[in-house]
């Protein structure tokens, strides 16, 4: 299936973007060079195994006027995003920026220096390290690292910048907001297949750069895909207006949990008159409600945490960064700019709740929401990652659920169901892709897509329901401002084409999975129990660790696995397993051994037998 042009239906669209938008304000531009050092030439970085894990410079077609393929705003940000390098934030303050979706941040100390959010990957990070020492001096030790917030982005490369080894030793400090590793564990191993899976679909990881591909993300260009890991905090930062001195640096916290992320935080450092917003401060609208999946976010509270360090910080400040994009300098500007991201999730926030209060649904809510004209016309507030439409949606499901309250739509049937009824009742499925081709002509490719989406769960393998959807996604994609929505559309279009491409990169890294306490571990388990194969057992394991001496007992009883920290009891224990450590259970739950294993036999096998494997390869826009 080859692609169709793109449509006079979008080109028009974006003409009208082009006219309406301020492309004549060229600031971010002057802001996201400023500062510049150097560039790693090639941006392309390699695991040990020579596997590509970072290629920035895919990403080197983005230059001149926008085709009619691409939105021109996003391609304006990704143009801005696509920006890598070293830059100098203010003097001993550093940022290499365009070697993951985020940034890494390097403060230097009396000694050493001070890593923020090491990215994603292993590799990545000290890539990134690698560059600073080159022009900032090769012997400046490492000598804390910040985690600003718990999304994986922010922490997963800390292995590239340090080691478990030194900061066991307090060599190094790793500081993090309170709930930091509860939260990393919930998002990214109790959903993580379904978040990973969904996420290839969001940042477009499998999908050709170019001009009818992938552009980027909005937030940054996309995600890295090497080694993820973490290390546990040292050091937990629980109340605003906690300080600490790092390495002579002071540095003021303000807590700003419930935001972007469930455990996140704001920083202050006084000398360099420098204000970390972490993610709650960025060049686009954020998400409330993620498209990878994750918990609906808190407008009122984020908006209250910018109030407050407006309030706190602004006004002692020459300088605002944060872990994406590039800094705004100017206490005057990055007052503006604060008070704008405050105002755009207050709005959010309080005007879908005068439209629900009215009687409107999540859906009414977004066909009819319009910014004021102030965001409308700020950079910075445009829907390149989160969207108004998503984004509303999100905070009717926060305060209402996902039912609207028409009784109809209280009990649907799947779309598995769904699709046949609909299609018999349009005359077959032929007759709905005649329709669907109708309303393509007609530029209609909303209205397209949910009709081939009925087709395709009827038959999907009809060849022209299949053909016809391609060009109908890959349409949407073309005129998405939003580049998730832009790599949603055109990842569906992808797999219509070539099939399920399934997950990249690790579902959930051994680097991570090691970090989890025992209870997490075993809670990890309960969520794999299938319940119904479980329903007639009734098992007690006493599971005993030898380094420790610490004891669970784990019981199953209708399809629930409960564990407790109690004392050994082999009388009242259908069996008692013994594991070295930790990591030695973990090693045999993935199917290794090393194992004690005493009592029946069977219970402990009886207890494996019921674990289901996560599918990271689910279906999305099939069946």
């Amino acid at each position: 299936m080859e692609n169709q042009p793109v449509s006079a239906t979008i080109a028009a669209a974006h003409a009208e973007h082009r006219a309406k938008l301020p492309f004549d304000d060229t600031r971010d531009f002057a802001d996201a060079d400023r500062g510049f050092i150097a560039a790693l030439s090639p941006c392309v970085i390699t695991a040990a195994d020579g596997r590509v894990v970072w290629d920035n410079d895919s990403y080197d077609f983005l230059e001149g006027e926008a085709p009619t393929s691409v939105h021109p705003s996003l391609w304006r940000q990704s143009q801005l995003a696509a920006k890598q390098g070293l830059y100098e934030v203010v003097e001993g303050i550093y940022q290499v920026r365009g070697f993951d979706i985020s940034n890494i941040t390097f403060v230097e100390g009396d000694s050493g220096v001070i890593v923020i959010d090491p990215l994603i990957s292993t590799e990545v990070a000290a890539a990134a390290l690698k560059l600073y020492r080159e022009h900032r001096g090769g012997d400046r030790p490492v000598t804390a690292v910040i985690y600003t917030h718990s999304h994986v982005d922010h922490f997963g490369g800390v292995l590239g910048v340090t080691s478990q080894a030194d900061v066991d030793a307090g060599r190094v400090a790793v500081l993090a907001p309170e709930g930091f590793i509860d939260h990393v564990v919930s998002e990214n191993v109790y959903a993580g297949t379904a978040m990973l899976r969904r996420a290839g679909y969001m940042y477009g990881t499998m999908l050709a750069r170019g001009p009818r591909g992938q552009v980027g993300c909005g937030l940054g260009q996309n995600t890295s895909t090497g080694e993820v890991s973490v290390i546990v905090p040292t050091v937990t930062i629980s109340r605003t207006g906690e300080s600490h001195v790092i390495d002579g640096v002071q540095i003021e916290f303000q807590m700003a949990p419930g935001s972007e992320a469930p455990a996140e935080m704001h920083f202050y450092f006084p000398q360099f008159r420098a204000l970390c917003m972490a993610e709650n401060a960025t060049h686009n609208q954020h998400n409330l409600l993620t498209l990878r999946g994750a918990l609906v976010r808190d407008p009122h509270a984020w908006a209250g945490y910018l109030t407050e360090a407006i309030d706190a910080f602004a006004g002692r400040s020459d300088v605002v960064f944060a872990s994406h994009h590039w800094p705004t300098w100017g206490t005057e500007r990055i007052t503006e700019y604060l008070g704008l991201q405050r105002d755009l999730y207050a709005y959010l926030h309080d005007q879908t709740l005068r439209l629900l209060n009215r009687g409107f649904t999540g859906i009414e809510i977004a066909e009819q929401f319009q910014l004021p004209p102030a965001l409308e016309a700020a950079w910075h507030a445009r829907g390149y990652y989160g969207s108004v439409s998503h984004n509303v949606k999100a905070v009717y499901q926060r305060y209402l659920g996902w039912f609207d309250g028409n009784p109809a739509r209280l009990w649907p049937h799947p779309p598995e169901a769904l699709g046949p009824r609909y299609t018999a009742a349009m005359g077959g499925v032929d007759r709905v892709v005649e329709l669907a081709q109708a309303a393509f002509d007609e530029g209609d490719f909303r209205w397209a897509a949910t009709l081939l989406d009925h087709a395709i769960f009827t038959d999907a393998d009809h060849a022209g329901a299949r053909r016809l959807y391609v060009d109908t996604l890959e349409q949407l994609a073309y005129g998405a401002e939003n580049a998730t929505w832009r790599n949603f559309f055109l990842s569906g279009a992808t797999e219509l084409r070539t099939g399920n491409f399934g997950t990249v990169g690790q579902v959930t890294s051994v680097g991570l999975v090691s970090q989890l306490t025992p209870e997490q571990l075993f809670e990890s388990l309960a969520i794999r129990i299938n319940g119904p194969r479980a329903w007639d057992l009734v098992l007690a394991l006493d599971v005993s660790f030898a380094d420790t001496g610490v004891n669970y007992r784990l019981t199953l009883r209708n399809g629930v696995l409960v564990h407790r920290k109690t004392p050994a009891d082999p009388d009242s224990a259908d069996v008692t397993v013994t594991a070295p450590t930790k990591l030695a259970l973990l090693a045999a739950l993935l199917g290794g051994g090393g194992l004690e294993v005493a009592g029946d036999q069977t219970a402990w096998a009886n207890l494996l037998g019921v674990l289901d494997a996560p599918d990271p390869n689910f279906n999305i826009v099939t069946p």
